[in-house]
């Protein structure tokens, strides 16, 4: 009898082969649904095409909000006579219906989802589990970490499901810890100084697999006086839900995130560890139609590589601070002199959204003294940009998936960290990874230019960043390759997937 790893190896040399693996008789049909954020339907969107390369047939769940947005950005949306295998569907998130461009509200949304989504999910497994129904019944549900309310539909309805946590290990561990912090009365604040005074330096070494820890280095819906914080109660809760799952997904690698890694596994269901997700796709034969399915919730600008084309490698700063990130407009008026002052060439990324309550507004002597080494757009494809010869650091919110295609791209981040556990990447990053530098919150042009300098410039700092992030790119690519180790946890983690589809055909 084949052990689970021979069955493993067996299924990584298919896809070395040639092709994809064999194909059932009848496949495997799962049901994945992201959190309706840019940040977690992107990577939701890598793992629904690697599994439609491994024969299952996918069902892709959008709340109606961002399924409109996609269609706006021009992302491609199959058809059933493109693949008839890969569907979307949508539900509604309870909120109010906006043809707004940008990211909801994050408490509203998250209080709409816990109180209005699961009735219309149950309603779509069995509309597609239904007789009428031209899709093979659901075989598996492939949820958000935190759209736990799928659990509750996948146990009514007897259908196996993993979770799929899309932020870092580290960030994750923070959330399961927060009941602790709770427990112990770091969190709710006492008062609101308690962010300023100091409070949040609190050493806090005594969570399994992490060190060097800091209360504020936990993610940041701690930082509230209100035992009722819609966020502080909701993430608690999500992650405390995920042991109810039959396993775990998380796109990381285990070099990059081993010790933290190796203390959940104590506490929680299997978990597979199958990113970077990005390089995965560059070690299997994708189909073309599949591979340039977009998940991009703003139109992307694609002229951006084409100006980095013509820039010599290594010199140009690359600025996003993701898809839910605000500031003030006085914050993006330093963030540009500080760009400005350091002389370096920079390609930044201004989302209509960026700046709160209004349009961002540059001053017009910075767009003139920066028009030739300057380039400004409102969305662009940053696989490759960070992927591009020409980049040499990244300023970033230190989001998960940026972090990630940073480490890929070989390319060091100078971070300012908004919220959520985007905090728990940057202290890594800096201490950890050593492929990063912070920038303090309350943003100086003067601070900005000189940590680019440093960044960029032949000191020894930028040296050992720039040595240190090629490094974990390396890593990253063992790691993704054939017989690495994200490879072959995305061979174990369609196994399982396929064997509660056999146990499922067993019972009918």
């Amino acid at each position: 009898m084949r052990s689970d790893q021979q069955r493993t190896k067996e299924r990584g040399r298919s896809v070395v082969m040639g092709g994809a693996p064999r194909q059932p008789e009848k496949n495997p049909h799962a049901v994945l649904i992201p959190y309706p954020a840019q940040g977690h339907v992107t990577p939701m969107m890598k793992l629904a095409k690697l599994l439609r390369f491994y024969g299952f047939r996918i069902t892709f769940v959008n709340t109606h909000f961002n399924h409109k947005r996609l269609l706006r950005s021009g992302a491609v949306v199959p058809s059933e006579a493109d693949d008839p295998g890969f569907r979307f569907e949508s539900i509604p998130d309870g909120l109010p219906p906006s043809d707004t461009d940008a990211t909801q509200d994050i408490p509203s949304l998250c209080d709409s989802i816990s109180k209005h989504a699961l009735p219309p999910f149950l309603d779509l497994l069995r509309r597609l589990n239904s007789d009428d129904s031209d899709a093979p019944p659901v075989s598996c549900i492939v949820s958000d970490g935190v759209m736990s309310f799928t659990l509750d539909a996948a146990r009514e309805l007897r259908i196996p499901e993993v979770v799929f946590w899309t932020p870092s290990a580290c960030g994750f561990m923070g959330y399961l810890h927060y009941q602790h912090l709770i427990d112990r009365g770091l969190t709710p604040f006492k008062h609101e100084s308690d962010i300023t005074n100091g409070f949040l330096d609190t050493p806090i070494d005594w969570v399994p697999g992490m060190k060097n820890m800091r209360l504020r280095d936990f993610p940041s819906f701690i930082r509230t006086t209100d035992r009722d914080d819609i966020m502080l109660n909701y993430v608690n809760r999500e992650a405390q839900r995920t042991a109810m799952a039959a396993a775990v997904i998380m796109n990381t690698f285990d070099e990059l995130e081993g010790p933290v890694l190796e203390a959940m596994a104590a506490i929680l269901p299997p978990i597979y560890t199958v990113g970077p997700l990005s390089l995965l796709f560059q070690h299997h034969q994708i189909p073309d139609a599949l591979a340039s399915l977009r998940s991009n919730l703003w139109k992307e600008e694609s002229g951006c590589l084409e100006w980095l084309d013509g820039r010599a490698p290594g010199s140009v700063v690359y600025v996003n601070f993701g898809s839910i990130t605000v500031m003030s407009n006085e914050h993006l008026v330093e963030f540009a002199w500080g760009l400005a002052n350091s002389e370096y060439e920079f390609l930044w990324v201004i989302r209509p959204d960026l700046v709160r309550g209004h349009a961002a507004v540059l001053p017009a002597e910075f767009v003139e003294k920066t028009r030739e080494r300057g380039m400004l757009a409102s969305w662009c494809p940053q696989e490759e940009v960070l992927g591009h010869a020409a980049v040499g650091g990244f300023l970033t919110h230190s989001g998960w998936n940026s972090t990630l295609e940073s480490i890929v791209g070989g390319v060091p981040m100078l971070s300012w960290p908004f919220f959520a556990e985007q905090q728990t990447n940057c202290r890594y990053a800096c201490t950890e990874w050593g492929n990063g530098m912070e920038i303090d919150n309350n943003v100086r042009r003067e601070d900005v230019e000189g940590l680019i300098r440093e960044l960029m410039g032949n000191g020894e700092k930028g040296r050992e960043m720039r040595r240190r992030a090629a490094g974990w790119k390396e890593a990253a690519e063992r790691a993704s390759r054939p017989g690495g180790s994200s490879f072959l946890n995305l061979a174990r983690l369609v196994d399982l997937l396929h064997s509660n589809f056999v146990v499922s055909l067993n019972r009918k």
